[in-house]
């Protein structure tokens, strides 16, 4: 059976956000495209070397997606975006952040070329 289109980008994005694919070069190197670049939640820009060399180094802090939504640009280049929602390290709040990624078909296998994450003042209890 045929996986659909919105089903294999939202496997590759809930992929991204756990916690032993963030910690394997590569893993992320296979994920992203050599092109890929990021605007992160900090205001940063980063490119695919950094995120490969710096995301395995970060909390694994689990996160989950909401609100997923995926909208095709061209033929080979979709719109991923969607809420991630993380718990905060004592567990006792969510923190929201809107995510939005563009895919592109490379190669036989869907790859990152941007991401970008803005944090919300939104919190779940």
């Amino acid at each position: 059976m045929e996986v659909s289109l919105y089903q294999q980008i939202y496997n590759i994005e809930d992929r991204l956000l756990q916690p032993e694919i963030r910690g394997s070069r590569e893993e992320i190197s296979v994920l992203l495209a050599d092109d890929f670049v990021e605007f992160g939640v900090s205001g940063r820009i980063f490119d695919k070397m950094q995120v490969v060399e710096e995301l395995p180094h970060s909390p694994a802090v689990p996160m989950i997606i909401e609100d997923f939504q995926v909208k095709v640009l061209a033929p080979g280049a979709v719109l991923a975006t969607y809420r991630a929602v993380k718990t905060n390290e004592s567990r006792e709040e969510m923190r929201n952040s809107l995510r939005s990624s563009i895919w592109k078909f490379i190669d036989g296998r869907w790859q990152m070329v941007f991401h970008q994450g803005t944090r919300t003042m939104e919190y779940c209890k």
